[in-house]
């Protein structure tokens, strides 16, 4: 919203801003934040930074060298409306505390490193993103893990399991299992709870498409915003997730974006609608080509579908992602490409007829990622392709435009598949790392500490824990 310091500072003056809050993005995703009392609001602060301890975050710093800086961000200033003191919200990029170099860790610098290397590769000169956010708002969440237990239960006002409920009272109007898709009140019980997350998020510039219940029947919602620069995209991720949780909170609601929290029902994505541009002028239209799309954006396509099993070892790193790529609830399991087909990991929408808004559409990604980092690896894989002038078709990713679970079980076999476990997608990922390396954008420092951290804090501990549905299986063995 704003260029410099100056416009900041005039702008905080007038709001009578009593706080600024500095938000910053660990390598692994997650959201920390800072807050100084606006008298701090200073040019010092633009070109200094304030210090934070980077041994305390995630992926970053080792204690015997912990000292890092946040430099805000101006572009990124906008009020928070969840504080009671008026607070304006910076996102920071990372730096040294004493030399102020950038820090190569930090996931706005590797966004920024990879829009870098597409423009000198004179590939494109813009690349915009589009992420579709999907989540399920439920009205109480309860989890433990302990030595001798493990347990969940989530409960929504929507749900089915709700129509016999006797107190307090019950108006009935419930959801059925995966018939969520576009209900309308009174049905849909969250409209307004919807309403109001994208009224902020307009408000903080980010332009919305639309919203609406998808098709998970205890609360499960969809926003859609329209495309955005990679870097714009990954800052407008992080704001809208937070933005999507306090709204919630405000309403009693709990909100998750994790792709699997019911069994059985309808898991949430997180896809990417991307598309190049050069001199202003769209590079993915020809009207000529199949589904509309240019050679360039085919071996882009081909890009991200070579590497698509080692691209979810970013775009899907949780032990959870792979529980909602099942088939069945339209969510990927196989690479290929293809017109409008929801179980395809490449979808080509029909309906964005313009050249302009000609794009396709990586759908296995989540919410688990780190935005910074899945969409700098997605645009990677796909410069790959264009480099190499992969044709998706001769590299056998289709199209198909079926549905690929009716063909015999041979056929279907010969179609490379997604990644079943988290431990599938790291080794994958492990083996196919070289195309995120060029210019230093990644480093092998940067993938192996990815790698080892998922490996020992989230693939082992689940795997190494009892599972409840274990003690039905075999306690009694």
């Amino acid at each position: 919203m704003f260029k410099t310091a100056q416009e900041v500072m005039k702008y905080a003056k007038k709001m009578k801003a009593g706080m600024v809050d500095l938000k910053f993005t660990d390598l692994f995703g997650h959201w920390h934040h800072l807050t100084l009392p606006a008298a701090r609001l200073t040019e010092r602060l633009f070109a200094e930074g304030e210090a934070f301890d980077g041994s305390s975050t995630p992926g970053f710093k080792r204690v015997e060298a912990s000292d890092m800086a946040l430099l805000p961000d101006p572009r990124t200033c906008v009020m928070d409306p969840f504080w009671e003191v008026p607070t304006i919200s910076m996102i920071c990029s990372i730096v040294e505390a004493d030399t102020k170099a950038p820090f190569p860790r930090d996931p706005r610098l590797i966004a920024a490193k990879t829009e870098e290397h597409m423009r000198k590769l004179g590939v494109a000169d813009a690349a915009l993103f589009a992420p579709e956010f999907e989540y399920y708002i439920f009205d109480s969440v309860s989890y433990k893990n302990d030595v001798n237990m493990a347990s969940y239960v989530i409960d929504s006002e929507e749900a089915d399991w709700n129509t016999g409920l006797l107190a307090p009272k019950n108006l009935g109007h419930k959801i059925p299992r995966k018939g969520g898709y576009h209900a309308i009140p009174p049905l849909d019980s969250l409209y307004n709870v919807r309403s109001e997350a994208v009224t902020v998020i307009e408000k903080s510039g980010i332009p919305v498409r639309f919203h609406h219940h998808e098709v998970g029947g205890p609360g499960q919602s969809e926003i859609e915003i329209m495309p955005l620069p990679l870097i714009a995209a990954g800052d407008a991720t992080m704001w809208i997730k937070y933005v999507i949780k306090n709204v919630a909170k405000k309403y009693s609601k709990t909100v998750t974006f994790m792709p699997k929290p019911l069994y059985n029902e309808s898991g949430s994505g997180m896809h990417f609608h991307q598309h190049l541009f050069k001199g202003g002028k769209p590079l993915f239209c020809d009207k000529d080509g199949y589904a509309g799309l240019s050679k360039l954006a085919l071996h882009y396509v081909a890009g991200l579908l070579t590497h698509g099993r080692a691209l979810l070892g970013l775009t899907n790193p949780s032990t959870n992602s792979y529980k909602r790529l099942l088939p069945g609830f339209e969510a990927p399991v196989k690479l290929f490409f293809s017109l409008a087909n929801r179980s395809a990991a490449v979808r080509i929408p029909k309906y964005p007829n313009s050249p302009m808004e000609k794009r396709l559409e990586f759908r296995p990604p989540d919410a688990t990622c780190n935005p910074y980092l899945a969409m700098s690896a997605m645009l990677l894989a796909g410069i790959d392709g264009i480099r190499r002038k992969i044709n998706p078709t001769e590299a056998g990713f289709g199209p198909l435009d079926m549905n690929v679970f009716e063909l015999p079980p041979d056929k279907l076999k010969r179609i490379t598949s997604l990644p079943t476990s988290l431990k599938e997608a790291l080794d994958a990922l492990e083996a196919d790392h070289g195309f995120l390396l060029v210019n230093d954008i990644f480093s092998p420092e940067i993938v192996s500490i990815w790698i080892e951290h998922k490996m020992a804090s989230e693939y082992n501990e689940v795997r190494n824990r009892p599972h409840p549905y274990e003690m039905s299986l075999y306690y009694d063995v």
